[in-house]
């Protein structure tokens, strides 16, 4: 494989995740947090392909096939869902504390 695309790969997974953790700490508001889980796709994606395209770093890729289940359920949660998460508790007759 090309040392140029997997070095590409493994960084720009990086780089992506790095930078959609920061906008889903600074909770800048829903939607924005939405498209935080898409960049995290995309690096779940980048990382998966190299975890499985480079020698002996198949638990990278692992890793990420479960972390992309789990950023694909935050884009349907932030950006998909129509009711906003905490709105379910409030609808099944519990109240916020």
């Amino acid at each position: 494989m090309n040392d140029t695309l997997l070095t590409a790969l493994q960084y720009y997974g990086a780089g992506a995740a790095t930078l959609a953790a920061l906008i889903v700490s600074l909770n800048l508001g829903r939607r924005r947090t939405g498209w935080a889980f898409v960049i995290f796709v995309t690096s779940s994606i980048a990382l998966i392909a190299w975890g499985f395209l480079q020698p002996d770093s198949e638990g990278i890729g692992w890793q990420n096939v479960a972390l992309l289940i789990i950023n694909a359920i935050g884009v349907y949660r932030y950006l998909i869902l129509k009711d906003k998460p905490g709105d379910l508790d409030k609808t099944q007759g519990e109240t916020e504390k």
